[in-house]
């Protein structure tokens, strides 16, 4: 079994590499192993492109006849903008077909005993702990029919985002912030309110040192149009920029967005006059996305929060004291007692330094 892990924590890497590019579909790696070596392999890259087994067929050629095919989530069994990839397996006459994590989608199962019956062995579940959490994202919007909602965000060691003049910068270090880019590389779309536009002007890419930086979709949430459609989040490279907005955005400030071809979504009121963050997951979700991270401020954190909608946390903090009324980094109504209070599991804590990430999964209030 140590050998079949091996080759399939390699097909999670594989892919891994697609991070932030695959939505509506899944993170898919392959290795095809024969006589003890690699003879092919492949990812999924995006929508519409090859699926991770066919990538690999073609890398192994006739090698793939006989040959173990080790792969992270179960083999689908239909026709979409490509054939069924069991189809394929069993014309390259590959023996055994590993896999980590079951197909839940109901349109795509059914790909492991369409392979017994072709006499080919399978097994499942290697690895499938690592291969859920890399599917996390898609895992959850196929259920719930939304975005995984991340939320990040820097703070000091009493809690502070920025100083009571709104100084943030730079509270955590280099490395903890490079930590906060692969994020961004990972979602679909970053999602940050209008005060945070106006006080820093980010571009909210994902940018690394040996990666080809990533756009995604970026986000404002702003409800009377107050933010500048020059502002560097509105960029139209790669996946855009949308405002989310409200009708109590004066028409003529609409206009200057449009003209500046940034995409315009005006939504009802939630709490405090804001857009309505359960219908902007609504729309999100039927667009495909199936992640998404909110980096800020505090108020907009707290309105995701007050419905319920965080789904993980990453929190960076950082061996620093600011004091004073400097701001929290989640506001919104809260709760109002310690027993109803959002808690995380499955947390992980990293060293990052001089900083701490410390992530975790939000403990549902059913779950507590």
């Amino acid at each position: 079994m140590g050998d079949a892990q091996n080759y399939m924590k390699r097909a999670i890497m594989l892919a891994a590499r697609a991070e932030g590019r695959t939505a509506p579909n899944p993170l898919v790696g392959c290795v095809l192993v024969k006589d003890d070596k690699i003879v092919g392999e492949g990812w999924h890259e995006g929508p519409g492109l090859d699926h991770a087994e066919i990538a690999a067929l073609k890398a192994a050629g006739d090698n793939a006849r006989g040959a173990t095919c080790y792969v992270t989530l179960e083999p689908c069994n239909h026709q979409g903008r490509t054939g069924p990839c069991v189809d394929a397996l069993i014309d390259a006459g590959i023996g055994d077909v590993i896999y980590a994590l079951a197909d839940p989608n109901p349109i795509a199962s059914g790909g492991s005993a369409r392979l017994g019956e072709a006499g080919i062995r399978i097994t499942h579940g290697v690895c499938e702990k690592e291969a859920r959490s890399l599917n996390r994202f898609w895992l959850h919007s196929l259920e719930a029919k939304r975005p995984f909602v991340v939320a990040k965000f820097a703070a000091s060691l009493d809690g502070k985002i920025a100083t009571a003049s709104g100084d943030s910068k730079w509270i955590t270090g280099e490395s903890a912030r490079a930590r906060a880019h692969d994020l961004r590389r990972e979602v679909d779309a970053v999602i940050v309110g209008a005060d945070t536009v106006i006080a820093d002007d980010p571009a909210l890419t994902g940018r690394g040192d040996l990666q080809e930086t990533r756009y995604p979709l970026r986000i404002v949430l702003d409800s009377t149009a107050r933010t500048s459609p020059g502002a560097k989040v509105f960029d139209r490279i790669g996946e855009g920029a949308m405002l989310v907005t409200t009708k109590a955005a004066p028409e003529n400030r609409l206009a200057r967005f449009r003209e500046h071809g940034v995409e315009i979504l005006t939504l009802d009121t939630g709490r405090n006059s804001r857009p309505d963050p359960e219908a902007l997951l609504t729309t999100l979700g039927g667009r495909g996305l199936n992640g998404v991270m909110i980096e800020g401020g505090g108020a907009v954190l707290g309105s995701f929060f007050d419905e319920g909608l965080v789904d993980e946390v990453w929190a960076f903090i950082a061996p620093v004291i600011i004091g004073g009324a400097g701001q929290s980094p989640v506001a919104g109504a809260g709760v109002t007692s310690i027993a109803d209070a959002f808690r995380l599991e499955d947390i992980e804590t990293q060293i990052l330094c001089p900083d701490i990430l410390v992530r975790g999964r939000v403990k549902k209030q059913r779950d507590q």
